[in-house]
């Protein structure tokens, strides 16, 4: 799973994607994957290109492919699904309304790169 979430936050990265959060839900009865990594980006146009650039590089990193993507249609909130990982990329208002993170508080987690208030 490291190695996955590396490549991930990588992709993310790469494509502008910005307050980067992996949050570990493998101590989390009934929890249904064994980590979320949450970012944001500024529109739906990035958000699209941040899930196509995770899609890619993992592809091409790792051989493995997502078991499915939702979201894409209005590219507000976009969930790829690695099984192991799930990746949410909201826009900025989107993820500040939906608050998704606050809901495992109290899951251990880590920051990535840069963030910003």
């Amino acid at each position: 799973m490291d190695k996955l979430l590396e490549t991930i936050v990588s992709a993310i990265e790469d494509k502008k994607g910005h307050n980067i959060l992996s949050i570990d839900l493998t101590g989390i009865d009934g929890a249904i994957t064994d980590a979320f990594v949450v970012c944001s980006a500024e529109s739906t146009t990035q958000v699209a290109a941040i899930a196509d650039g995770i899609e890619e590089k993992v592809l091409e990193t790792l051989g493995e492919k997502p078991r499915r993507i939702e979201g894409l249609q209005n590219a507000v909130w976009v969930v790829v699904d690695y099984m192991d990982v799930m990746v949410h990329i909201f826009q900025t208002q989107a993820r500040e309304f939906y608050r998704l993170e606050e809901l495992w508080a109290d899951a251990p987690s880590t920051r990535y790169g840069e963030w910003e208030a």
